[in-house]
C-alpha cells in the first residue's frame, strides 16, 4: 500500500505571524491534516521563515524525543538542559530526549528550513530518566555513493545518533535520472517526504512536498524524472509498547 498526502492536504500552521510556516505531514490530533499520528511517530512539522529570522519562546517538553533536522540555512537552539544558546546548520541534527521535563526555544533563520520530528518511545520507563541532549553535526553521519545516487545514514548502524524510541531508521537519498530499486521490510513503515524533484513510486506519481506513508510492499520501484531527494523514516507497524497515541489519543 502506497499512500500519497499532497502538499495541500497537510496540517498547517504558524508561528509569530506568519514569520515562521509550517506544513505538518503529521499533525497533532486538533490540527485538521489527513494523517493522525502511527508507529512511534507523533509529530511531524515542516518549517519555514522567509525574509526574517523568528524565535519560537521558551517551552516545555516531556516524554517525547523531539527532533530537528536543519534542511537549509540554520537554527539556534537553547534549552534548560545545557541553559546556553548553539547554532545548528545545515545538515545539523538536534536531538532532546525530553524525559521527566525539559523547555527549550529556537530561533529558525532567515530563509531556512527545517523538519522537526516528534518520536514516541515507551512513556512509562522516559518520563522516569533525566532529559538528555545531543547535537550532530553534518560530517558525522555516513554518505554511501553508488552508481547515479547516493544514501545518508542519519540513523543506522553506523551512526552516533541515539534514540529510546525503537526500530528507528532515518536516511536521505539523492537519485539522479532513472530508474531505481528500494528495498523495504513488510514489518516495518516507510515514510518519505519528497524534499525535492519529481518521479514515481510504483507507477504512482510524487513530487516536491508530497509525503508517503508505504506499508506491506516488499520493494519500492523509483522512477527519477531528473532528480529526487528524499527524507525517508522506517518504523514498526506495531511497536511493542503502547504509544502515547494509542494511550491518550
Amino acid at each position: 500500500m502506497i499512500r500519497v498526502i499532497e502538499n495541500k492536504d497537510q496540517a498547517k500552521g504558524a508561528f509569530n505571524n506568519g514569520e515562521i510556516l509550517e506544513n505538518k505531514p503529521i499533525g497533532f490530533p486538533q490540527d485538521g491534516g489527513e494523517t493522525k499520528p502511527y508507529s512511534n511517530l507523533f509529530y511531524w512539522a515542516h518549517a519555514w521563515t522567509t525574509n526574517k529570522s523568528s524565535t519560537i519562546g521558551l517551552h516545555p517538553h516531556q516524554g517525547f524525543e523531539i527532533c530537528s533536522f536543519v534542511l537549509k540555512g540554520y537554527i539556534n537552539h537553547f534549552d534548560t538542559k545545557l541553559n546556553s544558546w548553539i547554532r545548528l546548520e545545515e545538515g545539523d541534527v538536534q536531538v532532546i530526549r525530553s524525559g521527566n521535563g525539559i523547555s527549550h526555544s529556537e530561533e529558525i533563520g532567515e530563509k531556512s528550513e527545517i523538519f522537526q520530528i516528534w518520536f514516541d518511545p515507551d512513556i512509562s520507563k522516559t518520563l522516569q530518566n533525566d532529559a538528555t541532549y545531543d547535537d550532530y553535526k553534518s560530517n558525522d553521519f555516513e554518505i554511501i555513493e553508488s552508481d547515479n545516487h547516493f544514501k545518508k545514514i542519519i540513523k543506522g548502524d553506523s551512526s552516533p545518533l541515539k534514540l529510546f524510541s525503537e526500530n528507528i531508521k532515518i536516511n536521505e537519498f539523492y537519485f539522479n535520472s532513472g530508474n531505481f530499486e528500494h528495498n523495504l521490510s513488510l514489518e516495518l513503515t516507510s515514510s518519505i517526504f519528497v524534499l525535492d524533484g519529481e518521479g514515481q513510486f510504483n507507477n504512482q506519481k510524487i513530487k516536491k512536498g508530497d509525503f508517503i506513508i508505504i506499508e506491506d510492499e516488499e520493494t519500492l520501484k523509483i522512477k527519477s524524472d531528473s532528480h529526487i531527494k528524499l527524507f525517508e523514516i522506517t518504523s514498526p507497524k506495531n511497536p511493542s509498547y503502547p504509544t502515547y497515541f494509542q494511550r491518550f489519543g
